[in-house]
């Protein structure tokens, strides 16, 4: 199970199927779903769309690229898909997570020092 949970770390955004993951840990298909779900709590396709989904996320905050090229970047081959994957999983959407992340970047306490008057402290 390591061995694929690892190869799902790796290889996100490449096209991974139950059977190669399953070939991947030397089991059948049904016993590496039920398997995979007792050990880490969730099914390999959901743990698999968590991590593309937090590569875009950091996607989403560092790059300025489009939300689109993101999708594909992180391995979904629809940006429907991608953009409602992201809502379920995170609970808004890729852009709306954008926006709050950018307006977020600089801590309060930072920004208060450079706008204080130049003759205090």
């Amino acid at each position: 199970m390591l061995r694929a949970r690892d190869a799902m770390d790796r290889d996100y955004a490449q096209p991974l199927d139950v059977p190669a993951l399953a070939r991947i840990a030397h089991v059948s298909e049904s016993h590496f779903n039920r398997t995979f779900r007792a050990t880490f709590g969730e099914t390999p396709h959901r743990y698999l769309q968590r991590r593309r989904i937090e590569r875009a996320m950091y996607l989403l905050r560092e790059t300025g690229r489009s939300v689109t090229e993101i999708s594909f970047d992180v391995g979904f081959v629809s940006p429907g898909t991608f953009s409602r994957t992201f809502r379920d999983i995170v609970g808004r959407s890729p852009r709306e997570y954008r926006k709050e992340a950018v307006a977020v970047a600089v801590p309060g306490c930072f920004s208060r020092a450079w706008s204080r008057p130049s003759g205090f402290g």
